[in-house]
């Protein structure tokens, strides 16, 4: 049995050393490939190293030539004109000195003007200095700087690793600006690639952590605004390494940005059973109702037992999946994540062809048959588009109504601590509505919804322009204080 347990020992280690074998043999063909391919690209880099060299030493050789061509031209125009006045100046002293000959007073006298014509000789205008120097020092060239850089080329350096400068991120509107810079210039750099993956945990990512790591290539500028996120976890870990033609270089250190936001999904345990509901959408469905009461009353107890809690739910909203469904008129259906403390954000885009639905908030004491707005502990925005459209704001069974035009994606802020709940056109962020109060329990999502659907979009930060007004709004009086219900 000892020598059994031997030999299988030694078999599985020749098998080991076979794989080995085989691996090393796959390494040497690699390496005699891949060196084979940096020879390759390194004739490709000093061919083209050549032609850059030789289209230089063509556009210079002609810039030579044209500069040889025009000074000699300019030198034989000079010489044309020179050879035309000496010719005119032997003519005219050949009649000057036959004119000197004539010993008769009375006959020089008839030789016309020639003091004149020999005045204005071409001779005496004419420049005896050259227009163009015969030197070409000027277009002479001096390689020793270059010949010294060249000889300096070696293989290209691993880029080191950037810093990301966490002073300059900024984490604002669901988006993400990264900056960072390089410890030393480094011209080769080409691009720098940015990953990034969220998280639970504050501090460096773990190894074993649930998300992937995202990336994002060729960022040519030493930052980058990462647009458009849902912040549906706390943090967020961000890392940037800098690439030239080669290779890329190592990580930065990792940084790690708070990127917390309000997340929830629709309540389905406890919806009316008129409506269909899908984690953030919910639809108004005719065809609910009693027939289906029965078996969608097993199917919720089942998955309110098995269905596992959301972290942030506090413990006193633990057995919300128990309480009784909205019934009658009340086609309801409420957040499954309680607020109690803080700012928070989210927005509702409602069906074209919906008939009625309310958006706003409640304590959890919300009754079956209640309807959002009609209880002193709910607070909401009703629209009716059954006859003609009506925009109002509604608490306490008391109703505003809101002139203004109906928006298409709606806005909704809820400042637990400051008693502040405001209702935004989150297209253009212009006020709808606010409600000032105190708030004494933990606050629900609450969404009405008849004939039509609309999806509820989470994982959103309080927008700038919305944190902008809420400032001015709280120097102002508010003017509803009739929908208030101030405890």
């Amino acid at each position: 049995e000892t020598l059994q347990r031997i030999v299988s020992t030694l078999a599985n280690k020749n098998d080991e050393i076979h794989h080995f074998i085989d691996m090393l043999n796959l390494t040497i063909k690699n390496v005699q490939i891949n060196a084979s391919n940096a020879i390759s690209e390194l004739d490709e880099e000093f061919d083209g190293l050549y032609s850059v060299l030789d289209e230089m030493k063509g556009s210079m050789t002609n810039t030579i030539q044209q500069e040889e061509a025009s000074k000699i031209q300019a030198l034989q125009d000079q010489l044309s004109r020179c050879n035309d006045a000496l010719e005119s100046s032997e003519e005219l002293l050949e009649l000057a000195v036959q004119s000197l000959d004539i010993k008769d007073p009375e006959e020089f006298l008839k030789v016309e003007n020639i003091e004149q014509i020999v005045t204005m000789a071409s001779a005496f205008r004419i420049s005896l200095k050259p227009k163009v120097s015969d030197s070409m020092s000027h277009l002479m060239v001096d390689f020793a700087l270059e010949r010294r850089m060249l000889q300096a080329v070696k293989f290209l350096p691993v880029p080191k690793a950037p810093e990301i400068d966490l002073a300059a991120c900024l984490v604002a509107d669901n988006c993400i600006t990264v900056a960072w810079r390089m410890p030393e210039e480094d011209s080769r750099v080409d691009h720098f690639i940015l990953e990034y993956k969220k998280t639970n945990f504050d501090g460096l990512p773990r190894v074993k952590d649930e998300q992937r790591w995202e990336l994002i290539d060729y960022i040519k500028a030493t930052e980058y605004t990462l647009s458009g996120l849902k912040f549906d976890t706390k943090y967020m870990n961000l890392r940037v390494q800098a690439c030239n033609k080669a290779v890329a270089g190592e990580y930065s250190d990792p940084v790690t940005l708070e990127t917390k936001a309000f997340v929830f999904s629709l309540d389905s345990t406890s919806s009316h059973l008129n409506l269909k509901v899908e984690d953030t959408y919910v639809e108004w469905d005719p065809t609910g109702g009693k027939g289906q009461e029965k078996i969608k009353g097993k199917e919720n107890k089942s998955s309110s037992t098995s269905s596992p809690k959301r972290t942030s739910i506090s413990p006193r909203s633990s057995a919300r999946g128990s309480r009784d469904r909205f019934i009658g008129e009340s086609y309801t259906v409420l957040g499954d994540t309680a607020i109690e403390s803080g700012q928070h954000y989210w927005e509702v885009r409602v069906q074209k062809d919906c008939k009625s639905y309310s958006v706003g908030v409640t304590y959890r004491n919300l009754g079956k048959f209640d309807q959002l707005g009609k209880t002193n502990s709910s607070w909401c925005i009703h629209i009716n588009n059954w006859l003609q459209t009506t925009f109002s704001a509604k608490h306490n069974n008391k109703t505003k109504i809101l002139d203004i035009p109906v928006p298409d994606r709606i806005g909704v802020y809820c400042d637990f601590d400051g008693g502040h709940l405001s209702f935004y056109n989150a297209n253009s962020k212009e006020l709808l509505h606010t409600f000032r109060t105190k708030f004494t329990q933990p606050l629900l999502p609450g969404f009405m919804i008849w004939c039509g659907g609309l999806t509820v979009n989470t994982g959103l930060q309080v927008p700038s322009p919305v944190k902008t007004l809420q400032k001015s709004e709280n120097g102002l009086s508010g003017s509803t204080s009739s929908l208030n219900n101030i405890a």
